[in-house]
């Protein structure tokens, strides 16, 4: 039997979450799995200088190996209510965009939202919407008293996605993280879920 939950942002954002499938269904997009036929696609778009230099963990160069190994445990976070990690994806098409991760702080029932999106798909508002998508899920879904996310204080684009979200600022890490021979400011962003705006 399929199971779903259905929500309607206020911004007009339409939010299901198919249980029994692991997908998260937007107005564009479909926020599934990754599984291994991702893999050259997932190698093409995080091969990218431009991306790594913006994102915490990403290696560069991005080998297939890279992309297994991350996608090996997928399944089991997200069956284990661990970690949320899945492809942003063309709800029509299926086309590949980036990839959303909303990973679980059991002991202080929050969550950390991280993401990136190809290079060649920035600018059209998908880290928004699958964001939002991923923040009604661990309110309405999870039941996480807080979402939280980081970015760098060089990428400006990133923040503005937050920012869109509903998320505040919440403070500066000062030079807290060191990527390539240099320290990086991280900007630290929240939501309580009393703030979360939702119609129903």
């Amino acid at each position: 039997m399929r199971v779903v939950s259905k929500f309607i942002l206020k911004e007009g954002y339409l939010v299901i979450y198919h249980h029994n499938e692991n997908k998260i269904e937007t107005n564009q997009l479909m926020l599934r799995l990754f599984n291994e036929a991702d893999v050259p696609e997932v190698v093409k778009l995080c091969n990218n200088y431009n991306l790594y230099k913006s994102t915490l963990n990403l290696p560069y160069p991005y080998l297939t190996e890279h992309a297994l190994i991350w996608m090996e445990n997928h399944l089991s976070d997200f069956n284990h209510n661990k970690r949320f990690e899945l492809a942003i994806t063309d709800k029509i098409t299926g086309k590949l965009y980036g990839a959303i991760a909303l990973s679980h702080h059991q002991t202080f029932n929050h969550g950390e939202l991280a993401y990136w999106i190809g290079e060649e798909y920035w600018g059209n508002g998908y880290a928004t919407e699958a964001a939002k998508a991923l923040i009604e899920f661990a309110f309405s879904a999870k039941n996480y008293n807080k979402v939280f996310a980081r970015s760098f204080d060089s990428n400006p684009a990133s923040m503005r996605v937050i920012e869109k979200t509903g998320m505040k600022k919440e403070g500066l890490l000062k030079k807290h993280v060191r990527k390539d021979g240099k320290y990086i400011d991280l900007v630290c962003y929240g939501i309580l879920k009393p703030e979360a705006d939702v119609l129903g």
